[in-house]
């Protein structure tokens, strides 16, 4: 199954943490993050992407993805 790396950028420290704990809830990959810069890296499987990118822009982070 391939795996999709995300980057996230939010407003604030707080929504990328909050970010951060929902994709580990999802079984991330690897979740790793500039908190103060509002800067979020995770990769997840495939089968979970849709969940973890609809999650992201709840909390009002802009994502892009690539495939690996």
């Amino acid at each position: 199954m391939s795996q999709i790396e995300i980057q996230a950028k939010f407003e604030g420290e707080g929504a990328a943490q909050e970010a951060w704990h929902k994709l580990q809830a999802l079984r991330a990959v690897e979740v790793n993050g500039m908190f103060d810069s509002g800067l979020l890296t995770a990769t997840v499987d495939e089968s979970v992407a849709e969940r973890a990118l609809h999650l992201i822009e709840q909390i009002g982070g802009n994502v892009n993805t690539t495939v690996t």
